[in-house]
């Protein structure tokens, strides 16, 4: 990267490099594209952004993506409330939902456990997924989780954590590549992994 370019337009790059999968390049590319723009569209993405934390907050109880102050996962009339799916992010629910495999309900956690970054199982904040697990009578723990260390390490904390007699405990099985994310997994690949999911 040129350091010949103007301080703004640095800090604009470093700014875009924090995005998922964006190198130097890219944001440069991204960058560039920003001041082709027309000002009114960049002043309606500044707007946007600024307040997308508070016009698409998490659902207090599931912790997915809310719609004016209503969750479309947490309507007990749409969904079977004995199924309970464990993710790692609310976009994950998304991709699920997309597979049209999953009626159930969903509960994103607080973090995968990663102890170098500070992520420990003290915050992890069981006793939540507990609770709904009690309050809707569950009888199935279906854990989502990427295919990474993360997210293996996680799943088998809370399944030692969750353990029961008259509770399922299961995870997406065949199809999903070690390491990859549900993101970026197909809505087949997926489903079948639902379908074929695992006892823990």
């Amino acid at each position: 990267m040129s350091n010949k370019y103007p301080e703004d337009l640095l800090a604009l790059i470093a700014h875009l490099k924090k995005l998922p999968g964006v190198g130097t390049r890219t944001a440069e590319r991204f960058a560039f594209e920003f001041l082709s723009w027309q000002q009114e569209h960049l002043l309606d993405l500044g707007d946007l952004l600024k307040c997308v934390q508070e016009k698409i907050p998490q659902c207090a109880v599931c912790g997915c993506l809310t719609h004016q102050g209503s969750c479309h996962f947490c309507n007990h009339a749409l969904r079977d409330a004995t199924s309970l799916c464990l993710l790692a992010s609310p976009r994950d629910a998304y991709s699920i939902e997309e597979t049209k495999s999953y009626r159930g309900l969903y509960h994103v956690v607080e973090h995968l456990l990663s102890p170098l970054d500070g992520r420990h199982a003290n915050t992890l904040r069981v006793d939540r997924i507990e609770k709904r697990i009690a309050q809707h009578n569950v009888r199935e723990v279906i854990i989502a989780f990427d295919s990474t260390l993360e997210g293996d390490t996680t799943a088998l904390f809370l399944k030692n954590q969750l353990l029961r007699p008259d509770l399922a405990i299961s995870r997406l099985a065949f199809g999903l590549p070690v390491g990859s994310s549900l993101e970026y997994i197909d809505g087949g690949t997926l489903a079948r992994a639902l379908i074929g999911r695992q006892t823990l």
